[in-house]
């Protein structure tokens, strides 16, 4: 489908690539707004927190296309790509996507909700590190393999149902149960309508700007740097940006904490799963990789269980330099 999109936009003049690319800022910007919008109306119609709703139906919809590309890859022959992708996503979601978000606004965040879910995105990061290592799989190298798959999978249906089973217990003060509701059925054929034109425009804007830039002279380094590096992360940033934008960041939080809850579980667990061989860890990622994926999840623990029960600017900005810091090295170590 990638490829087909590629070739598709490849024989369009440079003019026509530019209007393709503000159509799809347009319906990027319209399916977020309509994402965020009807993910908050579900909090309001199920009295479920917004932090709860972010870390799972919303991050579930926005972490599909990865998976989908991780196990297909995985299918074909190419497994090792799916851990890759899942390392990458969880720096860039942790560091850059809510390093920005946090400079544009507040961030809060809700004590029980991340002692529940944020130590699971904690325990489930240094988990996968500790996996990725050769005296854990027996082997030569890092392996992660086909049974591990499945108990990944299995953690994360056991995750879901916590979820669910935790938010019949949280109240959220920000809902008002009085405000009007429309149709459940509604409710969500909308949410999945913004999920479905979030990732689609992604699909569309990704490989219509990397086709404009190599034409007017843009390095291909740079743009494997900038825009492949974050393109499955795109329909993360859009949301979070446009929930806090809109007053709710908790949303953007719990969307960015479930995101990587589901890169490891999701994606790594359904990738291992549907290989006999499992997933080969490349040497190179004890490196940087795993160390970066790590240090980026303790910030951000350290930062989001504070006092002050918020992601400030100056921790945002900490987590933004780390990413940078991550991308730089990315091509002068490896």
């Amino acid at each position: 489908m990638d490829l087909f999109i590629h070739n598709f936009l490849s024989s369009f003049p440079l003019i026509l690539l530019f209007l393709v690319i503000a159509g799809t800022l347009f319906t990027l910007s319209k399916g977020a707004d309509i994402l965020v919008d009807e993910a908050v109306s579900l909090s309001v119609h199920w009295g479920i927190p917004k932090m709860i709703i972010g870390a799972t139906i919303v991050s579930l919809g926005t972490t599909l296309p990865e998976a989908t590309v991780s196990v297909l890859a995985a299918v074909n022959g190419n497994p090792d790509l799916a851990l890759g992708n899942a390392i990458g996503s969880i720096i860039v979601d942790t560091g850059l996507i809510i390093g920005i978000v946090s400079l544009m606004g507040v961030l809060p965040v809700d004590k029980m909700l991340l002692k529940r879910q944020g130590r699971i995105q904690f325990l489930a990061g240094i988990g996968l590190a500790i996996v990725c290592l050769p005296f854990f799989s027996k082997s030569e190298g890092g392996h992660i393999t086909q049974w591990m798959g499945f108990i990944f999978v299995a953690l994360l249906a056991l995750y879901i149902y916590m979820s669910m089973k935790w938010a019949k217990k949280s109240n959220d003060t920000d809902i008002q149960m009085s405000e009007e509701k429309s149709p459940l059925i509604l409710q969500l054929l909308k949410l999945f309508a913004g999920i479905a034109l979030v990732i689609i425009s992604s699909k569309i804007l990704i490989p219509a700007v990397e086709i404009t830039a190599l034409r007017v002279g843009i390095p291909q380094s740079i743009i494997a740097a900038t825009l492949v590096a974050f393109g499955t992360s795109l329909p993360e940033l859009v949301t979070a940006v446009t929930a806090v934008k809109k007053g709710h960041g908790e949303l953007a939080v719990g969307n960015i904490v479930g995101a990587d809850i589901l890169n490891i579980l999701f994606v790594i667990g359904s990738a291992a799963a549907v290989t006999s061989g499992g997933l080969a860890v490349p040497s190179h990622f004890y490196k940087l990789q795993i160390p970066t994926m790590v240090i980026i999840l303790t910030a951000f623990r350290l930062f989001s269980t504070s006092k002050e029960h918020k992601i400030t600017k100056k921790e945002g900005l900490f987590l933004v330099l780390i990413y940078l810091i991550y991308l730089v090295l990315n091509y002068t170590w490896i």
